[in-house]
């Protein structure tokens, strides 16, 4: 099995080497080895700390009040994690020209703090490292947000209207950003190379993203601890932790 592993991990070598275009499609799996948690993974403290619905959090103040103590919560567990050699490997790519954007699930800002441009970062499911006002929109640092919070227990209003503010991820039932999606479909279409990294491809839309890559010709690879749905139509499937794969171009 490690002579196989070797083998795929050679071959996706040779296939960056190939590519001109390649898009880095990311999960969860790229930052566990960072010490973020993941949802699915026993014992994960995402299962104590469920994110609140978007439509409870809207409606009710006790619903933001929960969601703001579960945020911070969460916070705590993952507040030293810093990009792993996965994140730098990708973020090389970026810098050498070879991929335009990287296209990621994760809302923990890594890939932006391993010195990719954040208008080279394609959040699907928002970002966790700040917030937002959801009537006007300004931006809202944690760092103010989280004393105030904790000094008097109430949800944070906007400084500019006073209304609801929001860890700037994107909560169930809340729209995803057409945004960001029309641009990582518009990446999917146009790359040759499409690199699945720590994701097991379980959440849509994202999900369709390498599906639409390999329709229009792209070569794709999944990189992932566990078997995926789309396995079957992939031209390589690496079963590797991000950073024993992704070393040599870290490198």
């Amino acid at each position: 099995m490690q002579d196989e592993t070797e083998d795929a991990i050679a071959e996706l070598h040779a296939m960056l080497d190939r590519a001109d275009s390649i898009v880095s499609f990311t999960g969860a799996g790229i930052s566990t080895e960072s010490g973020v948690p993941d949802f699915r993974s026993p014992g994960s403290p995402w299962m104590v700390n469920k994110p609140i619905p978007f439509e409870a959090f809207v409606q009710s103040r006790e619903a933001r009040i929960e969601a703001w103590r579960r945020k911070f919560a969460m916070d705590d567990h993952y507040r030293d994690a810093r990009p792993n050699i996965g994140h730098r490997a990708l973020a090389r790519l970026v810098a050498q020209q070879r991929s335009p954007a990287i296209v990621t699930q994760n809302i923990d800002g890594l890939h932006q703090a391993s010195g990719v441009p954040e208008e080279q970062v394609i959040e699907l499911h928002g970002n966790g490292t700040y917030a937002t006002c959801l009537t006007c929109g300004w931006r809202h640092e944690l760092a103010a947000i989280r004393p105030a919070f904790e000094a008097t227990g109430e949800p944070p209003a906007c400084v500019m209207c006073a209304g609801p503010v929001k860890s700037a991820t994107i909560s169930f039932g809340q729209a995803m950003p057409q945004q960001q999606m029309m641009r990582a479909q518009a990446l999917a279409l146009e790359c040759d190379l499409f690199l699945v990294v720590g994701s097991s491809l379980v959440v849509y839309p994202a999900a369709t993203l390498p599906i639409i890559a390999r329709r229009q010709g792209a070569r794709l690879v999944i990189l992932n601890r566990e078997p995926t749905d789309l396995d079957p139509i992939a031209d390589l499937v690496i079963r590797a932790e991000s950073g024993v794969a992704l070393a040599r171009l870290a490198e």
